[in-house]
Order: structure tokens, then sequence, then C-alpha cells
């Protein structure tokens, strides 16, 4: 019984301090997510930062030509999407408008149907203001951490800087012996891969999509082939949130054939490049199960918002490989395994 006694107390324990870290957590995101931005744009930098050293290029210097390359890409990106979403601002009482009209007329069809709908029940049920500002909302929850860009760019350096001699540094605090460092390398070498495979996919998924809407001549095709490469880093439901308001557009710019025919463009481009192109380049390397990936999005978007939901395969990782490292917590990782 003492033993027993033992054992629940140790459960209770852990449970709560799993929930005080994780308010703890939820209460500082808006200082943790430039870190773990900073951090994660770190590690996906330091493949290039060691092929820059490797070829006699000093560690100062190399870590000067990245983030001068950041600030280039980062200036771009910033006019592109403050332009594009300056203009889409100004069309989007007009496409209101339409979309309130085309539902008008869908009220319309269905009553010479027999079918009886209520205005009152389209009025509550169906908001084109809250449908159209769906792509607006996802640019202000990234928009807020652009705000924090010389934060990140500034720790970003300081990571760089410390990455080379950091192996000397947990060597000398745990012992030439600690795994310590083995478990760093083997989460970074994931979380690279990850990343990298990751990127290359949502470049051709925002690319191909981008191409086709524009020979469909949706309006904004740029912005939607944007989005699609944002939302494609977020797991299961990001593609599905990046093709809403591009059929919307479609479907009150062109029409009903243009909507489906852009519908038809993402199911397209997500299935050759989701279930086709991605698990031939990641194959097994992620070691997730397909209820974890899902159930870490939702988690970790709850808790750090837009950039969570970014982050969330990272972060689960991260998490998957610290209960790897103890015995008593190994089989949760065999659990979250694929």
């Amino acid at each position: 019984m003492p033993s027993d006694n033992r054992l629940a107390s140790n459960i209770l324990l852990s449970a709560a301090a799993v929930v005080i870290v994780i308010a703890g957590i939820k209460s500082a995101a808006a200082m943790l997510v430039p870190f773990l931005l900073a951090v994660f744009i770190a590690i996906l930098s330091a493949p290039l930062l060691r092929w820059l050293t490797n070829h006699r290029v000093p560690g100062v210097v190399a870590v000067l030509l990245l983030v001068i390359g950041f600030l280039l890409l980062g200036t771009v990106l910033a006019s592109f999407v403050g332009g594009t979403l300056t203009a889409f601002y100004k069309d989007m009482p007009l496409y209101e408008q339409k979309l309130q009209a085309l539902t008008s007329h869908g009220v319309i069809w269905l009553r010479s149907l027999g079918v009886e709908v209520a205005d009152n029940v389209i009025r509550e049920y169906v908001n084109p203001g809250v449908v159209m500002r769906t792509v607006a909302s996802v640019f202000n929850g990234l928009g807020g951490v652009l705000t924090n860009t010389f934060l990140i760019l500034f720790t970003v350096i300081f990571i760089l800087l410390e990455a080379s001699s950091f192996p000397a540094k947990v060597k000398r605090a745990f012992g030439e012996e600690t795994q310590a460092f083995a478990h760093f390398e083997r989460f970074s070498e994931s979380v690279q891969q990850y990343l990298m495979i990751k990127t290359v996919v949502s470049f051709g998924t925002g690319l191909t999509v981008g191409l086709l809407l524009a020979l469909i001549g949706v309006d904004y095709w740029a912005l939607w082939a944007l989005v699609a490469f944002l939302l494609n880093y977020i797991p299961n439901i990001g593609s599905i949130i990046a093709a809403v308001p591009a059929v919307l557009i479609a479907l009150i710019q062109i029409g009903p054939g243009a909507a489906l025919l852009t519908a038809g463009v993402y199911v397209l481009v997500n299935t050759l490049f989701g279930n086709v192109v991605e698990p031939r380049l990641m194959g097994r390397s992620l070691g997730l199960s397909t209820l974890v990936v899902f159930l870490s999005l939702v988690f970790w978007g709850w808790i750090l918002g837009p950039v969570g939901m970014l982050l969330s395969i990272p972060l689960t990782m991260v998490v998957k490989i610290a209960l790897e490292t103890r015995p008593q917590s190994r089989w949760i990782a065999t659990l979250l395994d694929h």
C-alpha cells in the first residue's frame, strides 16, 4: 500500500507540474514565440553556415552574410505582402457585397426548389465579412511576430556565433561521457531535415498553385500562392484553410465554374505534393503518428497561436526526444512514435 500511495503521489505531482509548465508557457507566449522562431531559424541556417565556414569564410563574416540575406528576403517579402494586402483590403467591401448577393440568389434558388430558408438564419450563420477576413487573420497573427524582427534577428546572430563553441561547453558542463550533446545533435538533424523538406514541398505547392490560379484568372493569385506556401507548414488542415479564400474570390469574381476549377487545383496540387512528393522525401524521418501530428497542431496552436501551429511538429519532436532520454518516460515517446 505505501508503494501504491507513493506512485499515486508521484503521478499527481507530475500532472500538477505539467499543468503549471503549460500555464507558464501560455502566459509567456508573447516572449517565447520570437525566441522559438530564432532558435529554429538558427537551426535551419546552421548547414549553410557550416558550408561557408568549410569554404574558408571566417565565422563572423559568414554570420554577417546570412543576416544580410535574411534582411533582403524579409524586406522583399514585407513589401510584397504589405502592398498586396493593402489592395486586397480596398477591394474587400466589393467582394463582401458580391458574396452577399450570391448568398441571396442561393436562398431564392433553394426556395424555388421548395426548400424553406429563413432570412434571419442566413444573416446569423452566413457572414461574408468573417469568411473574407480568413486570410487577413492569418497574416495579422504572423504580423505580430514581425514586430519583433530585430529581437529575432539579434537572437539568431548570437545563436550562430555561439554554435561553434557549444559542443565544448556542453562537455565541460556535463562531462565527456554526457549524452546531452548527442540528443541535441539528433534533434537538430531531425528538425533541419524536416524543415528543409517541408520548405521545398511548400515552395513547390505555392508556385504550382500560383501559376494555375494565374491561368484561371483569379485576382491576387500571387497572394494565394504565398498563403499556400505558408499554410502548407501546418499539417493536415493548412492546405484546406489556404484554399478557402481563393475559391471564394474565384466564385465572386468569375463564377461557380471557376470556383470548382480552383478547388480542383488545390485538391490536385495538395494530393501530388502532400501524398506523393512529401512522403517520398520525408520517409519515416518524422517519427510521429498521424494522430499525434494533428493533436500537436491543436495543442501548440492553442498555447502559442498561429506560430505555434507552424512550429507544432518541431516542438513535439523536442518533447519526444526529451522523453526518450529517461527510462521512466520512454514509454510515452513510444506511444508518440509512427
